[in-house]
């Protein structure tokens, strides 16, 4: 019986060993699948414009120009975006099923999205109060590029001015 027990504590050793082992390779290997000369790549808003839509709500579309430097292909998984006016989100939205973008080139990615009606309103509101010849406005994406890599996260802000022009 003793030596069933003796037996039975050394293939348990065993086990612990091999899985012990089996664990750090794994986690080597998906270390070494992190490039460590991975640049983030560049994200661009290159278009905004309505689109005719069905119902009250009005639509957009809205273009990204992405840059790839890195060696590997860009896959975007997804994407998450928001705009905002003067601090009011009208737009928001997701996608998926974007075009791969090859190693160290370029591509185009256009997003179509709905307005909220309801921001809208309190926006033409604050306006009518306030007779701004600028709007401040705010576009946030969350680039989900699939894998190990950490999302990539953008944000433009600017103004539009709608001032007498000379």
């Amino acid at each position: 019986m003793m030596n069933n027990t003796l037996k039975m504590i050394t293939t348990m050793q065993s086990i612990r060993k091999a899985s012990t082992l089996l664990m750090a390779c794994f986690l080597l290997q998906s270390c070494a699948t992190l490039d460590p000369v991975y640049e983030e790549p560049t994200v661009m808003l290159s278009s905004f414009r309505a689109i005719p839509s069905e119902g009250m709500m009005p639509s957009f579309e809205v273009g990204l120009r992405i840059i790839n430097p890195n060696a590997a292909p860009l896959n975007l998984e997804g994407i998450v975006y928001s705009i905002s006016l003067q601090g009011h989100e009208l737009v928001k939205g997701v996608g998926k099923d974007y075009p791969r973008i090859e190693a160290y080139s370029e591509g185009n990615v256009t997003l179509v999205a709905s307005a909220n009606l309801l921001s809208g309103i309190r926006l033409v509101t604050g306006m009518t109060k306030k007779q701004n010849e600028q709007l401040e406005y705010e576009f946030k994406a969350k680039l989900d590029v699939g894998g190990l890599y950490p999302s990539l996260r953008i944000s433009e802000t600017g103004t539009l001015d709608f001032g007498n022009r000379q």
